[in-house]
């Protein structure tokens, strides 16, 4: 009797954390006012950025999306690599180079993981100084 109301404890609290990550990836789907989705904006950004990514850049992405869980990192990756290529079209830039990676990683990362993020960013022998700025705009 105990083994049953165990597992059925276990199975409640499982389907309720599958169900509210669910709940927030079918959030980002639906349009905003512009008619656009989180999710449409992210895959524009990236298609349209597709042109300005190097060898060099692509390989620092996967780099600093490597202490990411395999599970999660190809979104991760998505994620970041819209917001680099945001700030690179708005840059007008004709290249991403390491300023636009910097500056959309720190921006596209969850505040709750800026101290993963430094840590990363300090075994790669990158200073963050001319960046603290950006720590401080991230709204998640």
């Amino acid at each position: 009797m105990w083994f049953i109301f165990f597992w059925c404890i276990v199975l409640v609290s499982l389907f309720g954390i599958g169900g509210f990550f669910m709940f927030r990836k079918f959030l980002k789907v639906f349009p905003k006012a512009d008619g656009k989705s989180t999710l449409d904006w992210e895959e524009h950004y990236v298609q349209s950025s597709l042109h300005l990514w190097n060898d060099e850049a692509k390989r620092l992405l996967n780099e600093l999306v490597s202490p990411v869980p395999e599970l999660f990192r190809d979104v991760a990756k998505q994620k970041i690599a819209s917001k680099i290529g945001q700030i690179a079209l708005d840059d007008k830039a004709k290249n991403i180079d390491l300023d636009h990676i910097i500056r959309g990683y720190i921006l596209a990362t969850p505040k709750r993981d800026h101290k993963f993020l430094r840590k990363k960013l300090a075994s790669l022998e990158i200073d963050v100084n001319p960046y603290e700025h950006l720590f401080s705009q991230v709204k998640h």
